[in-house]
């Protein structure tokens, strides 16, 4: 990373802790191959013990095993001895440091003042974007949090692990699954698609797709305020389409019993309003979270979601639905717009480390049919980018009948079995249960 701009103060660096990781490799060859993943040359604060290092990595990569006669060799063929500090610079490299068993120390210790620098050097872009009256404001905040995010992933450490910690760690994890009934994940409350996924796993991003009004949203919201009422679970949810007073008097409806129909027309009786208080008091203190601007951008969308997750605590985000989502490039085919939205919501998902369910509709040859993973509409990305997708199915009604049979098709998963949930619809107050005789 280059510090344009800030070349007259002096940034952190330790240049012991440098000269000492050089000379531990010099001491200990096999030290190199331990850190060469997660040590870049340009950690270095030095030049010249950046330009050491990176010979010393030139050496690894060409299967020499390096001393300090090996690397001076190396420099001088390459022309560069003289910018490394000479042969006496790189020789006297090995009596900085008695052993090289301290050489993780050392190297912690030069990443630590690298990524001191780079923060600096992304406060001092920050400060020259905020400045930039040409860029709206929203998108110097996205940036930002880019940049964040990225230093932190440059800097993880990358792990090696043996079978030991593998079985380990593993029956640890079957035997939780155990004690929770086999659900590894986040519980829908619909019983056997709960079976069939383990619950909504982290990082995976799942699709419901459906056609208009079969029930994408009241399947959502099924499952919100299952997780958030009835298990306490912080959701998100951005809704493209409804308001949040509608997304209220949704709850309402389903949690209370009360038709949604009653609630429009406001002919309630005074049981219906003690229900209807009943149901709020559950729902008051519920850890729901909603996001409902129309037309909404896919960083808005990424921005919002990072900050549910650090502020709220959020465990799982809907998205209703993903074809209301736009992008930077307005100008660019559906196809591929819908594709830079898949791909950047599946980068989500693993990136904050919890599901992301996005609504999406189906083809128009799809209805009075059962959509399929062809039928998924805007582009083809979504079906390669989701780790699961599902479809729901009913058959439009006019009648009045208090149930409907719907069906949810699980068509893939990435990790599991698919297959068909069968399901009932309630139209009155817009929810999905549960067949009678089947528990959640």
């Amino acid at each position: 990373m280059e510090y344009l701009g800030l070349k007259d103060k002096v940034l952190p660096h330790n240049l012991e802790a440098e000269q000492a990781v050089l000379g531990a490799f010099l001491l200990d060859w096999d030290a190199l191959s331990d850190n060469v993943s997660t040590l870049q040359g340009d950690r270095f604060y030095s030049y010249q013990n950046r330009l050491i290092y990176e010979t010393m990595v030139s050496l690894f990569r060409q299967n020499i095993h390096g001393d300090a006669l090996a690397l001076i060799s190396e420099l001088t063929k390459i022309g560069k001895l003289q910018d490394a500090g000479g042969a006496a610079y790189v020789a006297a490299l090995t009596d900085t440091v008695p052993t090289s068993a301290n050489v993780d120390y050392y190297a912690k210790i030069v990443l630590d003042m690298a990524l001191r620098r780079d923060l600096i050097k992304v406060s001092e872009e920050i400060k020259a974007d905020s400045t930039d009256n040409s860029r709206e404001s929203r998108h110097i905040i996205e940036d930002t949090e880019k940049k964040i995010f990225s230093l932190s992933e440059r800097n993880e450490t990358v792990k090696i692990h043996d079978t030991k910690t593998l079985m380990d760690e593993s029956l640890r994890l079957i035997e939780s699954r155990f004690n929770q009934q086999g659900l590894s994940g986040i519980e829908s409350g619909i019983g056997k698609l709960d079976t069939m996924t383990s619950g909504f796993q982290n990082s995976e991003f799942i699709i419901i797709g459906a056609r208009p009004s079969i029930g994408k949203t009241a399947m959502a919201l099924t499952m919100m305020e299952n997780l958030c009422v009835g298990k306490r679970i912080p959701c998100g949810f951005f809704s493209l389409e409804m308001s949040h007073y509608m997304i209220g008097q949704r709850l309402l409806s389903m949690e209370s019993n009360v038709a949604g129909g009653k609630l429009r027309s406001g002919m309630l009786s005074m049981a219906d309003f003690q229900k209807l208080q009943d149901a709020a008091g559950r729902i008051y203190n519920a850890p729901l979270y909603i996001v409902d601007q129309p037309n909404m951008q896919l960083l808005d969308v990424r921005a919002l979601s990072r900050r549910l997750v650090v502020d709220k605590k959020v465990k799982i985000i809907f998205i209703d639905y993903i074809g209301l989502i736009s992008t930077e490039n307005s100008s660019a085919p559906v196809y591929e717009q819908q594709s830079e939205v898949s791909r950047s919501l599946k980068a989500l998902a693993r990136e904050l480390d919890i599901p992301v369910v996005a609504l999406c509709q189906v083809a128009r040859d799809a209805e009075g049919n059962e959509p399929n993973l062809a039928q998924l509409r805007g582009s083809g990305s979504i079906e390669q980018d989701a780790d699961v997708v599902m479809f729901l199915h009913r058959e439009r009604s006019r009648s009045e009948e208090p149930t409907q049979e719907a069906k949810l098709i699980v068509a893939k998963q990435r990790n599991g079995p698919t297959g068909d949930v069968e399901l009932t619809y309630l139209p009155s107050y817009t929810k999905f249960v549960n067949p009678a005789g089947e528990s959640e």
